[in-house]
Parts: structure tokens; sequence; C-alpha cells
């Protein structure tokens, strides 16, 4: 899978953004849904987790939608399926992101065009966790 065309100056400017939308956050300490997240939140990351299977993750509400979240949200980070990702990106575009982050393996041209065309920057096929320890560190 090929990988956006976003320079490394472009993803440090993005990882300078603290406040960060998980969909698709996992309670299951093993998974990268949960282990990322968690690893930025301890690097200053404001997280807000979104999945609607939960109340609270990591002792931070949980919400249904990303809509649902009150203030701006700079970064929408996905770990969901790239088949689901176009639904998710419509109801992220009403919160204005800066950035749409797809993780690692997870790319949908359509949705990512659609986040463009509304002046947001799309990241896909990276960690932030990676990208972190590779430009931030």
């Amino acid at each position: 899978m090929e990988q956006d065309k976003n320079t490394d100056k472009e993803i440090h400017d993005f990882l300078s953004m603290k406040k960060v939308a998980v969909i698709g956050m996992s309670k299951n300490s093993f998974k990268a849904a949960h282990y990322v997240p968690k690893y930025l939140s301890e690097n200053g990351y404001d997280i807000t987790p979104v999945n609607p299977t939960t109340d609270e993750i990591l002792d931070k509400k949980c919400y249904d939608h990303v809509s649902e979240i009150e203030g701006e949200i700079d970064i929408v980070d996905i770990f969901r399926p790239s088949d689901q990702v176009l639904s998710v990106i419509q109801d992220a575009i009403k919160k204005k992101p800066k950035v749409i982050w797809l993780q690692e393996g997870i790319h949908n041209f359509e949705a990512e065009e659609l986040a463009r065309k509304e002046g947001i920057n799309v990241v896909f096929n990276r960690c932030m966790l990676a990208e972190h320890q590779r430009l931030m560190k």
C-alpha cells in the first residue's frame, strides 16, 4: 500500500497539534488502537476516545461519534477498517479538524478526497506513534 505524499516537515507540523480524537480506540491494551493513543497521551497529547461500545477508556469519557465532542479537535486519528472510513470522515468533517490521520494499513481514496475538498489535511498508512518517535524525539 502506498503512503501519503506529506513531507517530514508537514508530518512534524501535524504532530505539533495536541488535541486528538481517536476513532475506534480500544480498551484492549494489546491492540494498537489502545497503546498508540496511550503513548500519545503520555507524550502531551489531549486524547478523546471515540468508541460507541464503551463509556470510558484510560479514565477518559468515550463518545459515540467525533461530532459529539465539545470544543475544537486538531487531529482525527482513525483506527477503523478502510471500508468504514467514509462515514467516519463524513462525521469528522462537522468538527472541522486540521488533520485526518489514517493509521497504518488504512486507506480510502474517496473519503480522503472528501476531507481534502473541505480543506482538511490527510495522512494515511502511517502510525502516529512511529512518526512521533521518528520526528519529535
